[in-house]
């Protein structure tokens, strides 16, 4: 069947346009930087998306790294994307079809694993699409793309949906690359992400001569004399009881985790002085808020007798607090119609033989059909939400986690995702995985149908009054009356952006451009 003329306009676009979003992906994907500290990634996105003609507020909601970009065209219905551009601590890899870091940076920094980098190149591919075709067809409305830091620590969407960045939108649609089966080139329908909390405790030991108060030492501080426990000491008791805790913990129910991560800190090296600070991050992903509560409860009575064990004091920072998701059947059908009609990507035989490579550098024999058979399939809605009910409680409503749910309560979203390459065989190394979202042969495809799919989708929303009814009608149904209604959830941030902490960051040197954990 043709496409209309909007829609042929849209597609004719991204394909235009996709030389440069492979080589404006792999920039992103080399620059791979840190929760929080994307300061080139975000520059990159703001100088684009300002040549493109869009109004860009940097810094939004109070963090450096994020932005919020405006086009009009004229007076009507507003649709929302956005763009993550995180990168993962100790997954540096580049673009190379065996292990290898990127030149001159420690193997230990960061690098893209999901990949974010192909994640805000799709839709920003979407985005150049929707408004190419609105300014052709003199299709009145207007277009937002946000930048959203720091997602592998659900940092940025609650404090943008708490500062208003999602009010005023007809629709949102988020796009993923696909991280897990069944969610492979196909919508998520009634079975939204989960809740999660993320906070830091962080320890000082600010009087450590009176935790073994006594008359008589002959020097303060003295290498002979008892000294207080220290921050190190807080920190290890926490790290230690959290972990027995989390095996008793309740209620026991699929689709939850706790993880944590130690933030460096400057401390004395080596010499008999208690460590002054030390801080711990905890990640809690479960299904609902009142687990959330419950966890975060129980952390805190740990953490504040390990303060007491050891002649600390403890304070608790918030880094993240993020809604679980809100179904939307209308849009979801919006996507998985625009799906239908791009199709799955599709990998010519260089990236097939580069899929190879990756098999034989892990060890394999390199198979003739290297991808697993979802990569290239679509699976309805629908069919994927039964697999995935499979293994969840009957009533268990969210499971797993992505911080994409903040914007569900402030308009109809959808949630979709487009197939990345996944090598058949393995297990394999997680280098591989991120070997194949960086090189430009085979992470193209999924950039390039997730722009197409993102283009339709929003199209719709945009000349589709009916659609645009329909899907608010339904939001205001499962909130009990819209924002503000008996089952809405309003946003939970109550925190300012955590950014002054010990977040792992590049740093310029007489080495060079170089990876640090700061002080």
């Amino acid at each position: 069947m043709q496409d209309d003329p909007i829609i042929q306009t849209a597609m004719t676009t991204v394909d235009g346009l996709a030389p440069r979003l492979s080589e404006w992906c792999a920039q992103i994907f080399d620059f791979a930087e840190p929760a929080w500290r994307e300061y080139r990634s975000a520059a990159w996105y703001v100088a684009r998306l300002r040549e493109e003609g869009f109004e860009v507020e940097e810094g939004s909601g109070g963090m450096p790294t994020a932005f919020c970009a405006e086009w009009r065209n004229g007076d009507g219905p507003m649709v929302g994307m956005y763009a993550e551009y995180d990168a993962v601590p100790a997954n540096n890899q580049a673009a190379r079809p065996e292990q290898a870091p990127r030149d001159g940076i420690s193997p230990l920094a960061a690098g893209h694993t999901d990949p974010h980098s192909a994640l805000g190149m799709g839709s920003l591919g979407g985005l150049l699409a929707t408004k190419a075709a609105m300014q052709a067809h003199g299709i009145k409305g207007g277009l937002r793309f946000t930048g959203e830091p720091a997602e592998k620590v659900r940092g940025s969407k609650p404090i943008h949906a708490a500062h208003g960045y999602y009010d005023g939108l007809d629709a949102m649609l988020s796009f993923h690359p696909f991280y897990m089966l069944p969610l492979c080139n196909t919508v998520r329908w009634d079975t939204q992400c989960g809740a999660a909390y993320s906070m830091i405790f962080r320890f000082r030991c600010d009087a450590p001569e009176t935790w073994g108060a006594r008359d008589g030492a002959p020097i303060p501080q003295s290498h002979s004399d008892i000294r207080a426990p220290g921050a190190n000491d807080a920190l290890m008791l926490m790290y230690q009881n959290a972990r027995s805790l989390r095996d008793a913990m309740l209620p026991h129910r699929g689709g939850w985790s706790v993880s944590e991560a130690i933030l460096a800190t400057g401390q004395a090296t080596a010499d008999n002085l208690p460590a002054l600070q030390a801080d711990i991050q905890y990640m809690i992903r479960v299904p609902d808020l009142d687990m959330a509560e419950q966890i975060t409860a129980q952390l805190t009575r740990v953490a504040e007798q390990a303060a007491a064990l050891t002649g600390c004091t403890v304070e608790r920072h918030w880094v993240c607090k993020s809604r679980p998701g809100l179904t939307n059947h209308v849009m979801a059908d919006v996507v998985w119609e625009a799906l239908q009609a791009v199709g799955p990507p599709v990998w010519d035989e260089d990236a097939l033989e580069i899929a190879r490579q990756v098999q034989r550098a892990s060890g394999g024999a390199g198979d003739p059909d290297p991808l697993i058979p979802d990569c290239t399939a679509l699976i309805p809605p629908q069919e994927a939400e039964a697999i995935l009910r499979r293994d969840l409680p009957p009533a268990q409503m969210n499971s797993t986690s992505d911080d994409y749910t903040d914007m569900t309560w402030h308009c109809p979203t959808a949630r979709f995702y487009i197939a990345r390459p996944a090598l058949r065989g393995g297990p394999y190394p997680p280098w591989a995985m991120n070997a194949l979202g960086g090189i430009p042969a085979t992470i193209d495809p999924t950039v390039v149908t997730a722009a197409k799919v993102l283009a339709r989708a929003a199209l719709r929303v945009l000349t589709d009054e009916t659609t645009r009814a329909t899907a608010w009608e339904e939001f205001n149904n499962r909130t009990g009356g819209g924002v503000g209604g008996t089952d809405h959830i309003p946003p939970l941030c109550d925190y300012p952006a955590p950014t002054g902490f010990a977040w792992p960051e590049y740093v310029e040197t007489p080495r060079g451009r170089d990876w640090h954990l700061p002080g």
